[in-house]
């Protein structure tokens, strides 16, 4: 595919003008940042891994009743997705005690919560993305409440199914952070769409038998081969032959170019629950 104009480039992805209106390409980038980019390194076949799982993740979650923006792989690095508008709010989804909240709580990691804990942080990288109250979101516009409740109710769905899903390959869903978008339909009727990705760049895997760290913790606290673990999540998901595809940082292009394109079929007929309670306001069409 011929190279687009880019929009938008972040810390581990490029976005670029999709081929059709509506239509973006997110590129998936091998960039490694932590502790907002203060720590930073290129993984050769990072970007390749990220875009496999986070497409068949998606899929599954477009299969249970939770709309996404991922419509299609398009190669080993880029995929297709809907365009839509980003919500600036980032919620964190914490089954087991990990990371910030044991520093700004005195909490034990590893610690079972009893319910899942849903936290709200303001994506604004120059401010180091604050964690926010529900005050803050609807006092300076972020999102109504009836988009919160919406975006929240979709990240316990997700929790659910995700934790199912990596409890059958023997990985516990410590944590994961999520990120949602508006989407306008014909009508100027608003949906809330799960946007962005869903890899172990964003999410906490421990295996179940060792508590080994199989995600980016890897990278940021240096307990070993980034790849190593991100690759042993795409096995046992069956997304990659088993003896991989990325050897001593290098990538196998035969192998990759081989592993076939993931399609969001349902995302065609998808049916989707407006959230609209008042007079919608399409930025699109001001």
């Amino acid at each position: 595919m011929a190279r687009r104009k880019a929009l938008y480039e972040g810390k581990a992805k490029t976005i670029f003008e999709g081929p059709e209106p509506g239509t973006l390409i997110q590129y998936f980038k091998d960039d490694a940042t932590a502790f907002n980019a203060e720590k930073h390194d290129v993984i050769a076949g990072k970007g390749v891994l990220n875009n496999r799982i986070s497409a068949h993740i998606m899929t599954k979650l477009e299969a249970i009743g939770v709309p996404t923006h991922f419509m299609r792989s398009l190669n080993m690095r880029e995929q297709l997705v809907r365009q839509v508008d980003i919500i600036p709010i980032e919620l964190v989804v914490r089954n087991v005690a990990a990371g910030s909240i044991c520093k700004r709580l005195g909490v034990k990691e590893g610690t079972v919560f009893p319910y899942p804990i849903v936290e709200y942080y303001y994506k604004k990288d120059e401010l180091g993305d604050p964690m926010v109250n529900e005050n803050h979101i609807f006092n300076f516009g972020w999102a109504d409440p009836f988009e919160l409740e919406e975006m929240v109710a979709q990240s316990f769905r997700v929790n659910d199914y995700l934790n199912g899903l990596f409890e059958g390959i023997g990985l516990r869903l410590v944590d994961f952070k999520l990120e949602f978008g508006r989407l306008w339909g014909d009508f100027d009727e608003l949906y809330i769409i799960l946007a962005d990705e869903i890899s172990p760049d964003n999410c906490r895997l421990w295996d179940v038998k060792t508590n080994e760290k199989m995600d980016k913790d890897r990278f940021r606290h240096d307990l070993g081969d980034l790849v190593e673990g991100y690759q042993e999540i795409a096995k046992r998901l069956g997304l990659i032959p088993k003896d991989g595809i990325i050897h001593g940082g290098n990538i196998d292009e035969k192998a990759a170019c081989e592993l076939g394109e993931i399609e969001n079929e349902l995302a065609k007929e998808r049916r989707l629950r407006s959230v609209n309670k008042g007079k919608p306001k399409n930025p699109r069409k001001a």
